[in-house]
């Protein structure tokens, strides 16, 4: 008996599709079998039930397939795993910051003829110190105070505080620093026997990072982006025994240097409120990552392969090591992390008056006045100015989603020349701060792959400066750890070309003149701050013009002159540049080796005047 084909649909999904095709199959093949097709009939029971069973089916398909991509997902634990894989780790909780500025006091000492700080009573607070308000809410000040260090990207506020007999007896510093709402919880985890990929477990809300792990013998793990990563950043204080050639630079208070570790974690966010903490597999005694590159282990002796051309090899993981760190066992580990954040912790202004002192020390431990060190150390002091802000919750689910996408796409490499330009202004501060950068080949006829990175840092008045040597070779081990293998980029100064800048405006009737000219005058010293200038960008006098057009009682603006000031002995940078040779259709162009315009005394170099209608010019040259 041959078999007869049946006309199967499986374009029903629903259950009042699959209902209707179970009876329009049962009418097509069955006709004699069953013909009771009525809603209270046991064979419409027998179909509605398949069809309910195939309805659930294929809404959970449908959901499961949803929940595997990313633009698609809506489940919290979901959009973590996906995160996971996109290398972009969710934030659980917003964190609020907020300047907090830091004071003690310190007595005088005679230096010669002059009475000079004795820094000799100076404090240092160690990184992570808590400070509270009154209410209990913590933030914790995570870079370290040294009172006795002053650069120009942390400088120390020296002020008189009490003065005997016409001469100072104590003086008052005053650090500034960031501080993040939360506060730090340490936990404990035993550790028994060797296994692989030992992984542990934080049940707690509003985790923002981990701290630091140490295990029972002292030893340190670092946390990682992934386990193959096996060099970190590692800062020295830059000293005189730890770098007696750049020292004496003052815009890098630590000197960076990239260390090789086997001890490394990392961490992922599986939902809301479980952070999971993994490690390597390696044995203590066992481990294979501390061996130094050479023919052997690198390019000849690769024991899985033959062919050694197509092998590819990363800078990471160059001996192709199984063991990714590692492995803590027979061990207690403290764990200590960051909790905290939220809309709450948005406080006031001046509320932030508590500091946990308890590591607190002296850089000088053999002071032999007690009464004076005590009076030095009870003099240690917090205040935040302004209210703290950016306190929240955490990633929202389209955060997470468009977040993750833009991590993957930029993968923290230096592709592009303005990966390199945001990776050098993204250097963390005590490695010196690059103020202003930009990026440009050598030369047209060279690759893509040879760039010039120009930079300027900053000087104590916040006016540009060339940088350090110090602050150089930082930044070039900085990036030399997110630069493509091919790449070549050459550390350079941008040139400084200082300028001043007079106008002449005409008024209206009935206005007050000198109200007029202070307000064009601040908003000209407004235009040309230096933080809204970048390398290579031109002066628009048209700019100008509109602006100063804006201000109630100008009624026209007679004239503009930008003016060079140069030469060393007035304070000025020492490169002399033609404005009126620059200038182009009313447009002053930088020159073509790459420069950056800066009014740096806006008091004295910026001028207006009040001129008369029948003496008002509307060019914008010179007078």
């Amino acid at each position: 008996m041959a078999v007869q084909n049946k006309d199967i649909t499986y374009i029903n999904k629903d259950f009042n599709d699959i209902r209707a095709q179970l009876i329009n199959f049962s009418q097509t093949y069955f006709p004699n079998t069953y013909t009771d097709f009525s809603p209270a009939s046991p064979g419409m029971m027998f179909m509605e039930q398949a069809a309910y069973v195939s309805d659930v089916l294929s809404f959970y398909l449908d959901n499961q397939i949803q929940e595997t991509y990313l633009q698609y997902a809506r489940q919290f634990d979901n959009l973590y795993d996906l995160a996971y894989m996109f290398s972009y780790k969710p934030k659980v909780t917003g964190l609020a910051i907020v300047d907090v500025d830091v004071f003690q006091q310190i007595p005088s000492k005679v230096v010669g003829s002059e009475t000079v700080p004795d820094f000799d009573y100076a404090l240092e607070i160690p990184e992570n110190t808590s400070v509270s308000s009154q209410n209990g809410t913590q933030f914790t000040i995570q870079e370290s105070i040294d009172f006795s260090v002053s650069s120009s990207i942390d400088p120390t506020v020296t002020t008189i505080s009490q003065i005997s007999l016409g001469e100072p007896t104590y003086y008052l510093l005053k650090k500034t620093r960031k501080a993040v709402s939360g506060t730090i919880v340490s936990t404990t985890f035993s550790l028994g026997n060797y296994v692989e990929y030992p992984t542990l477990e934080l049940n707690v809300s509003n985790i923002s990072n981990i701290i630091d792990i140490i295990d029972s013998d002292g030893n340190q793990y670092y946390e990682v982006d992934y386990l193959a990563q096996d060099l970190i950043y590692d800062s020295i204080k830059n000293t005189n025994v730890n770098d007696p050639n750049n020292y004496m630079d003052s815009d890098t208070p630590y000197i960076l240097k990239t260390k090789s570790v086997n001890r490394r974690f990392v961490t992922r966010f599986l939902n809301e409120n479980t952070l999971q903490i993994q490690f390597g597999s390696g044995k203590p005694l066992q481990t294979d990552e501390e061996v130094v590159p050479n023919p052997d282990n690198v390019g000849l002796g690769l024991p899985f392969e033959q062919n050694k051309l197509t092998t590819a090899y990363s800078p990471t993981n160059f001996i192709f090591t199984n063991t990714y760190g590692v492995a803590p066992s027979n061990t207690t580990l403290t764990v200590r992390y960051l909790t905290g954040g939220g809309v709450n912790s948005n406080i006031d202004a001046n509320t932030l008056n508590i500091i946990d002192s308890t590591a607190v020390r002296f850089l000088n431990p053999g002071l032999n006045n007690s009464s004076t060190a005590d009076f030095v150390f009870n003099s240690l002091a917090t205040n935040n100015p302004i209210a703290a802000s950016g306190g929240g919750g955490g990633d929202t689910i389209e955060e997470i989603r468009q977040n993750s996408l833009s991590n993957f796409n930029t993968q923290q490499r230096n592709v592009t020349a303005d990966d390199y330009l945001i990776r050098a202004l993204s250097m963390p501060p005590k490695y010196g701060v690059v103020s202003k950068a930009f990026t440009a080949k050598t030369s047209t006829k060279d690759p893509d792959t040879i760039l010039d990175l120009y930079i300027l840092t900053q000087d104590l008045n916040g006016n540009l400066a060339k940088s350090s040597d110090a602050l150089k070779n930082n930044l070039k081990n900085y990036i030399n750890q997110y630069r493509m293998i091919g790449d070549s980029v050459s550390i350079k100064d941008a040139f400084i070309v200082n300028i001043g800048c007079e106008f002449d405006i005409i008024t209206l009737p009935n206005y007050n003149n000198n109200e007029i000219l202070t307000k064009c005058i601040a908003a000209v010293q407004n235009y040309f701050l230096t933080r809204k200038w970048q390398i290579n960008q031109p002066i628009i006098l048209r700019e100008i013009t509109i602006l100063l057009d804006a201000i109630p009682g100008v009624q026209t603006v007679a004239n503009i002159q930008i003016v060079n000031k140069a030469g060393t002995n007035s304070g000025y940078s020492e490169y002399a540049y033609s404005i009126s040779s620059a200038t182009q259709g009313g447009i002053i162009f930088p020159s073509l080796d790459p420069s950056i315009f800066e009014v740096k005394f806006p008091n004295d170099d910026i001028k207006g005047r009040i001129v008369s209608l029948g003496t008002g010019t509307f060019s914008y040259g010179g007078y």
